[in-house]
């Protein structure tokens, strides 16, 4: 099933997609590890960053051999595309979906741009993804600027996107104190448009916040910063105890951390009511 029509599915049926990136080999294993374990659909990201240290060509068939050999329903995506270039290539070689991100420009540039990348696209089945409003970024500030229900309506109807990033009370990055979502505006926007909606930032929010956030409307949730954090922090313990310079007798705690942690995420956002 193409991404896009499995994000209207979602949209349709009150359900979410776990959008996961990886960084290489083991974060690439662990979060196909456990989206098999769990039984579970699942979103591959790559970000610009990603891609400049693998490769694009490396980084994509690492995924499509990663995609095979674990035997997993997965897409993959690219996560906050700002350089258009880029966007392009990504299309081109196949990715399943794609972010254009223009989000820092005006309302109509971001229309401009984000329009751009959709016409390039309509020679694919390539799901395409734009962000309106302001989501921190990791070292900003952590601020917000809403996302306007009109103002998504009438970007949605202006770009002809499958799937909107909202800005509705996440920050990419760890918290400083607990966040919290705006459901009623999740509920506004979801009502007004046909677009699936994307939760980014979603690392340390609570789950009965993502729970809810999928009943209002959420079809996709981005996870990383946590992976990053589970993954590191297991591996610079492990080397506090060890004196062994072999990566592959070294690496697979923290990848067995970062299984564990996203095992309990699919958890969560596959959950159903009882």
């Amino acid at each position: 099933m193409e991404l896009k029509e499995r994000l209207r599915h979602n949209k349709k049926n009150g359900s979410a997609l776990l959008a996961t990136n990886f960084y290489n080999f083991e974060t690439l294993a662990a979060v196909l590890t456990a989206a098999r374990e769990m039984k579970s659909g699942l979103i591959l990201q790559l970000s610009e960053s990603s891609i400049h240290y693998m490769g694009l060509e490396v980084a994509t068939s690492l995924a499509r051999a990663a995609i095979s050999q674990f035997g997993v329903e997965a897409w993959l995506h690219l996560d906050h595309g700002q350089n258009i270039d880029l966007v392009k290539r990504c299309i081109d070689a196949g990715f399943d979906s794609v972010m254009i991100d223009a989000s820092e420009k005006s309302f109509t540039e971001n229309i401009k741009v984000t329009r751009q990348i959709v016409d390039y696209a309509s020679g694919y089945e390539t799901n395409v993804e734009a962000e309106l409003g302001y989501i921190s970024k990791l070292g900003q500030e952590q601020k917000m600027i809403y996302t306007s229900p009109d103002e998504a309506k009438a970007f949605v109807e202006a770009t002809g996107i499958n799937a909107l990033a909202v800005a509705v009370g996440s920050a990419h990055g760890f918290y400083k104190e607990t966040p919290n979502l705006q459901f009623d505006l999740i509920s506004e926007i979801n009502a007004v448009t046909d677009a699936a909606l994307v939760l980014h930032g979603s690392s340390g929010i609570p789950d009965d916040q993502l729970q809810r956030a999928i009943k209002m409307g959420i079809t996709k949730i981005n996870l990383a910063t946590e992976i990053k954090n589970v993954f590191m922090k297991s591996l610079q313990e492990t080397l506090k105890h060890t004196d062994n310079i072999d990566l592959r007798e070294v690496f697979p705690t923290a990848t067995t951390a970062a299984v564990t942690l996203v095992s309990a995420k699919l958890k969560t956002i596959n959950f159903k009511e009882s």
